[in-house]
């Protein structure tokens, strides 16, 4: 690989085209504010970088971030790209994914609204995301050891699953498909409207009204606190550890709980509600 160490790069275009390069501590910016400085290319390596230019890495075949940091400045870094991975980056830009193909992000820090939009194939590790609208539209998305904070999050998302996270977010996981999510921590309000085929495993669920108008909804072993009016209109299998507080017009299926606060049948129902509500107590 042709190797670049210590250069800086404000002029538009600054490498474009260029195959198999590394990058070494050098800085995209200037003032030059020059867009696209890394446009494809293929087989890059970009170690320390900082960059703070718009646009650096579209249509990149092959790329490793290592390090290095791209500020607030930094806008819509990654797009239309195949091959990715990033280590150890502080991702500070608005929109730092979108159309990239087999994504793998760990040991990072981003604060990016709208990031990771239609994508497929991408993953975190050991991150902290923060975020509105995380992965709008996306499909084969993983997620392990991640906090994250933000709302709307993971809406439209198909094939996804969630493993040992911490989510502080409103409005999750709407118009879902086949979502898995273990050993995770859910806070926000209205958690997984309209989704279908999505599966809770011994997670912590918080927050008022969630999991209504769900079609194929399973929860194992949750617990679920602060939950109110809880499944409506769902069609649902759900095993929960300790009380909730309110279940309302469940459409099919059977809620398990040690004790439910009230169960709220209306008369003017706009669906039969024939599910099976079970207690301990």
């Amino acid at each position: 690989m042709e190797k670049i160490e210590g250069e800086r790069f404000g002029q538009e275009r600054a490498l474009y085209n260029r195959k198999n390069i590394w990058l070494k501590d050098c800085r995209f910016e200037g003032e030059e504010d020059g867009e696209s400085a890394v446009k494809q290319c293929e087989n890059v390596v970009a170690k320390n970088c900082h960059m703070a230019l718009r646009y650096p890495f579209w249509h990149v075949n092959g790329l490793t971030i290592e390090g290095g940091e791209m500020t607030d400045g930094c806008r819509a870094a990654m797009w239309y790209d195949r091959d990715v991975r990033i280590e150890r980056c502080s991702m500070n830009g608005i929109k730092a994914l979108r159309e990239c193909d087999g994504v793998t992000v760990s040991g990072s820090t981003i604060l990016s609204p709208e990031f990771g939009w239609k994508c497929r194939g991408i993953e975190l590790k050991d991150c902290k995301l923060t975020s509105q609208y995380a992965f709008l539209d996306s499909e084969r998305v993983t997620l392990d050891n991640v906090d994250f904070d933000g709302k709307y999050s993971f809406q439209y998302v198909r094939g996804m699953k969630i493993t040992r996270s911490r989510l502080n977010t409103k409005d999750a996981f709407w118009h879902t498909s086949d979502v898995v999510v273990e050993d995770s921590e859910i806070v926000g309000e209205y958690l997984g409207w309209y989704s279908r085929n999505l599966t809770l495993v011994r997670c912590k669920i918080v927050g008022t009204q969630p999991l209504c108008y769900c079609e194929g909804l399973t929860l194992i072993d949750c617990t679920m606190e602060d939950c109110d009016l809880s499944f409506e209109y769902s069609d649902v299998e759900a095993s929960v550890v300790g009380h909730i507080d309110s279940v309302k017009n469940v459409r099919s299926g059977y809620v398990r709980a040690d004790s439910i606060g009230e169960v709220l049948t209306t008369e003017d129902s706009v669906y039969a509600c024939n599910a099976r509500i079970e207690t301990k107590k």
